[in-house]
C-alpha cells in the first residue's frame, strides 16, 4: 500500500505578536468583504506587527460550503500552499454568486454538480485542483478549522478573534482604520 504525505499550508499571514483570527465562510456576503480587507489589514497595522489568521467556517445554509471549503485547503496542499488557497478564495470572493444559490435554496445553482463547482473554481483561480480535493483524508483538516471554531464558542461568519478572544465589537462592516486601532492601538 503506497501513502501519499501531504501538507496543509496555514492560512497565516503576517509575523507580529497581535494574533487576529477571522473565521470565514467563503461565499458568505460578509466574509467575502472581510476577506477582501485582510491585504489593506496587513499593510496598515503592518506584518510584522499583526498576524492574521483565517479559519474557514463551513455553514450548511451555504449550500456547496463544504465543496468549496475543501477546495480551499485542497489548495493549501499544493505548491504554492497558503497562497495558492488564497487564489481559490479570491475566484469566490470575486464570483460569489456563482457558488451560492439564491436565498440560500434556488437559483441556476440547483442543477450544478460539485464536480462542476471545482471545475468553475478551477477556472476562475488558474489552480488545478481535483487531484488535490480527492485527498482521502484531508477530511482532518477540515475537522481542525470545524473543531478550533467550536472550542472557541464560533458558529457563524464572519467572527473575529484578538488574541484568542472573541471580539463581539467587530464588524466585516468596519473600516480596516477600525480593526487597525483594536489590533495595535
Amino acid at each position: 500500500m503506497t501513502t501519499t504525505s501531504w501538507h496543509a499550508d496555514p492560512l497565516v499571514w503576517g509575523t507580529g505578536p497581535r494574533v487576529f483570527e477571522a473565521f470565514l465562510e467563503p461565499t458568505c456576503p460578509y466574509s467575502v468583504r472581510t476577506f477582501n480587507k485582510l491585504d489593506a489589514l496587513l499593510e496598515q497595522a503592518g506584518a510584522n506587527k499583526i498576524t492574521v489568521k483565517i479559519r474557514l467556517q463551513s455553514q450548511p445554509w451555504h449550500l456547496y460550503s463544504g465543496v468549496i471549503v475543501r477546495s480551499i485547503l485542497a489548495a493549501s496542499t499544493l505548491e504554492g500552499g497558503k497562497e495558492t488557497a488564497r487564489k481559490i478564495m479570491a475566484a469566490v470572493a470575486a464570483h460569489r454568486e456563482e457558488f451560492e444559490f439564491e436565498r440560500h435554496a434556488g437559483g441556476p445553482n440547483m442543477d450544478v454538480t460539485p464536480n462542476q463547482i471545482i471545475e468553475r473554481l478551477e477556472r476562475y483561480s488558474g489552480v488545478a485542483l481535483k487531484e488535490a480535493f480527492a485527498i482521502p483524508d484531508l477530511d482532518r483538516e477540515i475537522k481542525w478549522h470545524c473543531k478550533h471554531a467550536r472550542q472557541n464558542g464560533i458558529h457563524v461568519s464572519p467572527t473575529f478573534m484578538i488574541d484568542g478572544l472573541v471580539r463581539p465589537d467587530m464588524s466585516s462592516g468596519d473600516d480596516v482604520e477600525v480593526w487597525v486601532k483594536l489590533l495595535i492601538g
